[in-house]
């Protein structure tokens, strides 16, 4: 071993990730050390006199007092650069496609010298100021990235490489700062993962983030820049729907972050997403995506970075103008993270033994979602939605509870449902959004006017089924009056035509903004068509036993994309049913008047 005198600290205590050193040299809270002979990436969290409290995120087996500290003088930071796109890591952003089995002790991120193809955008004499785009990277697997000075960072250009091939760590611009300092530029840099990217402005909603999910993008959307919370408990279909809105959604890059998962889901996650399609350009889906793997058995001090360091990718590319979604599942297992290290530093435990500061993480992590004017100039948002793992799917637990104060979208999953075999399994009367009221206009350019009171009628509705439902269990659903029925009949039709959604076939797992508009302008005008005949005295058994009403309960795998135009034909078609039906039941009550 070397002498401990050439360190900066050395270790006195260890519990587990947590241990503590005697300081030789002052530390910075926050600092990113080294650890023992393996240089073990670890991060200072307190400091009392000369001792530092450190949070190690490798596995400490091994480590014994009197082990070497190694201050590095910067936070902990991960690199950001054109080669994310498309690969596995872990959540300290180290490569894990390369590593074998288990990643190795003590490395870093990946420093393979990749070459990428860079044209530079500005020339000799301009001034780059925080956040300018100084050239474009072209791969031949991914979209094409812009390369941007750091937020830290300006000065006037004296040097630019040409167009050609380079490495992500090759110098490519040179600048002459204010402080005659010159500073040096690569496609890539590093930036603090605790440490929120700056921008020039947060902008207001402006559209959805559209998922292709009727239950999500008609009746509780989100925005661009929105944030959102899927609690559920076990076996409701969190993670696959999270897959389902990864491969579907509209973003422009997807960062999937598996924070404490099983080793088997995770690994069900890894197998499959290198081999999906992405539906919108017909080319590996891996090419928009990043995933963050930290399964359970990995050190738990990774696990409570893993979330910071998929919300610092995400902001990365959502400064290049990119519209980014970030799922996160699930934000317990981080929360159950935050209570293990908290329990290791002997802090006063708060409600559920979760430390007193989980609700301000909570905020920390979600308020950097954004839809904003990024300093590069560009217009880009990072959505964030998150999966929520509460114990005996108890959504009053302090997770679940303080997420739902800082989300502006709850899509709660019921396990009735889920049993069932209902997908997605969100339960239109624990869910709601916030986000409403500033996407109404999005619908109006798709020449959806009324989608906001159909949007409530539907609630309406099926809040009254389940009022209904409890009186039938008592009196029996035929001792119910005819004007209750119609709304079991309609509440039914509304769940099982459109809230339902096949992710099996190949023609409802997706269901476009014009088709979800088709299909709920449908459903209102058997609504209303069914209600003015039940007001002529017709059965509400005659009419659910209409041959329409099979179309009307197919029509989302039944039509398709290409297709829109059979929505008319069955239009005209129920029109005609129940004009028949009416003037037939209109020519009987006059003989019997007669």
């Amino acid at each position: 071993m070397s002498d401990s005198r050439d360190y900066h600290a050395v270790i006195n205590w260890i519990s587990g990730p947590v241990l503590r050193a005697t300081t030789r040299v002052p530390f910075h809270l926050n600092e990113a050390v080294k650890v023992g002979q393996l240089q073990l990436l670890g991060e200072v969290i307190r400091i009392n006199g000369r001792e530092a409290v450190i949070q190690v995120y490798e596995d400490t087996t091994g480590l014994r007092p009197g082990d070497p500290v190694t201050a590095t003088g910067a936070p902990l930071s991960v690199k950001l650069g054109p080669g994310l796109l498309g690969n596995i890591y872990d959540g300290l952003l180290r490569p894990l496609t390369e590593q074998g089995r288990y990643v190795q002790p003590g490395i870093g991120q990946d420093t393979k010298s990749r070459k990428y193809a860079f044209s530079p955008s500005i020339k000799v004499g301009d001034l780059a100021t925080r956040g300018t785009l100084f050239g474009s990277v072209h791969r031949e697997d991914a979209r094409i990235q812009r390369c941007m000075t750091p937020p830290n960072c300006d000065g006037r250009v004296i040097s630019i490489r040409p167009a050609g091939e380079y490495s992500e760590d090759e110098i490519l611009c040179v600048l002459e700062c204010d402080d005659s300092e010159n500073r040096e530029l690569s496609m890539s840099h590093y930036w603090p993962v605790r440490q929120p990217r700056p921008v020039l402005q947060r902008r207001p909603i402006k559209g959805p983030l559209f998922t292709g999910q009727r239950i999500i993008d008609s009746i509780f959307p989100i925005g661009c820049g929105g944030r959102a919370a899927m609690p559920g408990g076990f076996g409701t279909g969190k993670t696959v729907l999270q897959e389902t809105l990864a491969k579907w959604c509209d973003a422009d890059v997807i960062i999937y972050v598996g924070c404490g998962e099983r080793g088997n889901e995770m690994a069900s996650v890894l197998h499959e997403f290198p081999s999906l399609e992405d539906p919108r350009t017909g080319r590996p889906l891996m090419e928009r995506t990043v995933i963050i793997a930290n399964t359970s058995n990995m050190p738990v001090a990774a696990r409570e970075a893993s979330i910071y360091t998929a919300v610092t990718v995400g902001e990365y590319f959502r400064d290049m103008g990119m519209r980014v979604a970030l799922m996160a599942d699930s934000t317990s297992r981080w929360a159950e993270a935050l209570r293990e290290i908290s329990g290791r530093l002997g802090e006063l435990p708060g409600e559920a033994g979760y430390p007193a500061y989980l609700s301000s993480r909570q905020a920390d992590f979600y308020e950097r979602a954004a839809h904003v004017h990024a300093l590069s100039g560009a217009v880009g948002s990072l959505t964030i939605i998150g999966a929520v793992s509460p114990p005996s799917a108890d959504f009053s637990e302090p997770v679940t509870t303080h997420t739902k104060r800082y989300v502006h979208c709850f899509w709660g999953l019921d396990a009735a449902r889920a049993q069932a075999r209902f997908y997605p399994a969100i339960h239109p009367l624990q869910s709601y959004s916030r986000d409403v009221e500033a996407l109404v206009h999005f619908w109006s350019q798709h020449g959806y006017v009324n989608w906001m009171s159909q949007r409530q009628q539907f609630l309406a509705l099926l809040e009254e089924q389940a009022r209904l439902e409890r009186m039938a269990r008592i009196i029996g659903k035929d001792a119910l009056p005819p004007r209750q029925q119609h709304v079991l009949l309609c509440a039914d039709l509304i769940n099982e035509a459109f809230l339902r959604q096949s992710a099996f076939s190949e023609v409802d797992r997706y269901c476009s903004a014009e088709r979800q508009i088709a299909m709920m302008q449908m459903i209102s005008r058997f609504i209303e068509l069914s209600k003015n005949a039940i007001e002529l005295n017709i059965s509400v058994e005659t009419i659910s036993t209409l041959p329409v009403m099979r179309r009307l309960m197919r029509m989302g795998e039944e039509i398709g994309e290409d297709d829109l135009d059979r929505f008319d034909e069955l239009r005209v078609d129920l029109d005609g049913v129940f004009s028949r039906l009416t003037h037939g039941s209109k020519q009987e009550s006059a003989s019997h008047e007669g």
